[in-house]
């Protein structure tokens, strides 16, 4: 058993999905050689466990809560985290012209990695080795990533770092029942207008504007 399958405590039977879910495409192009097919399929793993936990977590929470807590856990930035967490770059096969001294770059590849050995968790032994690690490990530490994500204030420091003009939070509408509001929020920055975002109260609504906005501008977090 290798260092990761101890890690994570499972033994591939294919052991081809694991050296997969960690090579590089600068490595092999082949696209079932490198790990982009299981980064694309541990991603939709991930979302659908967590949703999962989500909905057993708040049993009262409407959509907008929901979307928010789940944007928490699979941003890029709080992935890494848990990449880190499990030593992934030291599996990484990737070409050394790529700078891992860059922390942008580094973060992606933790992250992308996790996914990857996810969707390759989940091709060789299905859906409840997927669901084991990520319970000891996202879910695990998900009061972290609640705390830490303020995606109104990341779209105020791209829109800072761009120097462009920065985002005005418009309410849109306020509707259902008294017990129940629902408050929608469009971004604008500049001429550009945004999906609007909804949640159960004004502040919630805009995060979830934010991070729809962030989103749409392709931002890595």
């Amino acid at each position: 058993m290798s260092t990761i399958e101890r890690s994570i405590n499972y033994n591939f039977k294919n052991k081809d999905y694991l050296i997969q879910a960690f090579t590089h495409k600068s490595m092999d192009k082949g696209p079932r050689n490198n790990y982009e097919r299981l980064e694309f399929l541990g991603d939709s793993v991930l979302d659908l466990i967590i949703s999962k936990e989500l909905i057993n977590e708040f049993p009262e929470g409407d959509e907008g809560l929901l979307t928010e807590k789940r944007a928490s856990l699979v941003q890029k930035s709080y992935l890494a985290s848990i990449g880190k967490l499990l030593n992934l770059m030291d599996n990484l096969k990737i070409n050394p012209n790529v700078n891992l001294r860059v922390e942008k770059i580094a973060n992606k590849q933790l992250a992308n990695m996790f996914e990857s050995l996810l969707g390759a968790l989940y091709l060789d032994g299905g859906i409840l080795p997927c669901e084991n690690l990520i319970l000891k490990t996202v879910w695990a530490h998900r009061e972290i990533a609640w705390e830490k994500t303020n995606y109104k204030g990341k779209l105020i420091e791209y829109c800072h770092s761009k120097d462009i003009e920065g985002p005005v939070f418009e309410l849109k509408d306020i509707y259902g029942p008294d017990h129940q509001r629902v408050f929608e929020i469009q971004v604008k920055i500049g001429s550009k207008v945004f999906k609007s975002g909804t949640g159960t109260n004004k502040k919630t609504a805009e995060q979830i504007a934010a991070r729809i906005a962030l989103d749409d501008l392709k931002v890595i977090f």
